[in-house]
């Protein structure tokens, strides 16, 4: 593509225009919608009947995770978020775009997740089955998420905060009946976990940080949300409390009314099967228009933050970018960039496969935010020494299990990342080297 030089960049975004709360319902509507409707039965599939400690372990390592981006958004509150806070550690470079564009793409990867999740869910209504019908479902929510993004910001954090209160609202009803129900036994989760191994309960944990990682997508808003220093952190304080409750009641109801081997079947759409034996054909049929709410606006929210962030790449002259004909302004071009991407992916790739790419991609970018602040900015940003090497340590450890399980079990997923980076690294190199 043609470079672009775009002249009113900063005119991309609102300032002020999102509030605490408003920030807290994007988070939580990015978690939510790719974490437990998504996640539950990947999870399941390697942790087998440690998945509930396995999410409760994502949890925790966000945690150790979210310390950086709470101290880089205190210190440097941007519209480009990540892309912002890598450029202060690294340099406006190539370290900074590869890495940007890391997280820019399990973004991406995390939309089509989502997307593909809402048309296995959706699906479930639908009384005819076809190899093209979950594709398509899954593209006309993308086309959906689209025409809201480019609505005002006011009306998308309000559309956000209903979907976000109705799907949190609806999760804890249904996982609290669920559990008083089965008259709160967790038969699948108590169980001597004969076939489970410590690789496979590694790897369960880090696709389960992806149910986590939403909390990233506030930080690419904070240049738009009012008074950022001190309310970018609160809201990702807030939203990973939030979410982790709620996985931690869900996973746990999920597994008192389903076992292992059935979660792992009915892996696309877990929670509606475990709400099949409590609930019967209605049970079911609430737990997919729940499943539907926290889709759409999990995808809504993710199409809002990573467009904001290749804008930012893109006037920070990092990336290469086109009109190709199209009006408005470079966050309105990057978003289409956005939508079209997932649908390819959301159109070609099954669920699996699309977390576990989304899942290295991430945890590579999120080593390298903690490396560069325990470099370069640790003092600039007066972060602790002992949390960041913590985090970069259990980032670590969880990434080569995870790599280590799925070369076994998957290789063409790793050879698909390790391609993905290395054609993300080349261009990027040869971009900047044109541009002097």
């Amino acid at each position: 593509m043609a470079e672009h030089n775009h002249e009113h960049g900063h005119q991309d975004y609102q300032k002020s225009s999102l509030s605490l709360w408003g920030a807290v319902s994007l988070g939580t509507g990015v978690m939510i919608g790719a974490g437990i409707f998504a996640l539950t039965g990947q999870v399941a599939q390697l942790a087998r009947e440690w998945f509930v400690l396995a999410f409760v372990c994502g949890g925790i390592i966000a945690g150790f995770s979210a310390y950086s981006y709470v101290k880089l958004a205190k210190a440097y509150p941007s519209a480009g978020g990540i892309a912002m806070f890598l450029s202060k550690a690294y340099g406006k470079g190539s370290v900074t775009a590869i890495f940007a564009l890391l997280m820019y793409f399990s973004m991406v990867i995390n939309e089509s997740l989502v997307a593909r999740t809402f048309a296995s869910y959706t699906s479930q209504l639908i009384s005819f089955e076809a190899q093209w019908l979950i594709p398509l479902l899954a593209v006309g929510l993308l086309v959906f998420a689209f025409f809201i993004n480019i609505l005002s910001n006011q009306f998308i954090q309000t559309f956000s905060f209903f979907m976000a209160f109705v799907k949190t609202l609806g999760l804890v009803i249904l996982a609290a009946g669920g559990l008083w129900a089965s008259g709160i036994q967790f038969e699948s989760i108590s169980a001597i976990p004969e076939e489970a191994t410590g690789g496979g309960i590694l790897a369960g944990i880090a696709l389960s940080i992806l149910a986590y990682k939403g909390f990233t997508t506030i930080t690419n808003s904070g240049g738009e949300i009012v008074e950022p220093k001190r309310n970018v952190g609160r809201a990702i304080i807030i939203s990973l409390i939030i979410c982790a409750l709620i996985y931690v009641l869900v996973t746990l109801a999920v597994g008192s009314s389903l076992s292992i081997d059935e979660i792992v079947k009915a892996k696309d759409y877990a929670l509606s099967e475990a709400a099949r034996p409590v609930y019967g054909e209605t049970g079911l049929w609430v737990t997919v228009a729940f499943a539907i709410v926290a889709t759409v606006s999990g995808v809504i929210a993710s199409a809002f933050a990573v467009s904001r962030m290749l804008a930012m790449l893109t006037n920070m002259k990092l990336v290469p970018h086109s009109h190709f004909g199209m009006p408005g302004s470079i966050q309105k071009h990057t978003l289409v960039y956005t939508i079209v991407m997932a649908m390819i992916l959301a159109a070609f790739f099954d669920l699996s496969r699309i977390a576990s790419l989304g899942a290295i991609f991430y945890i590579v970018m999120d080593i390298a935010i903690h490396w560069g602040v325990l470099r370069h900015l640790r003092q600039k940003v007066n972060a602790n020494i002992y949390i960041l090497v913590s985090a970069i340590t259990l980032d670590v450890i969880v990434l080569v299990a995870f790599i280590w399980v799925k070369w076994t079990s998957d290789p063409l997923v790793i050879w698909a990342s390790l391609i993905g980076m290395a054609l993300i690294a080349a261009g990027e190199i040869l971009f900047l080297r044109k541009k002097r």
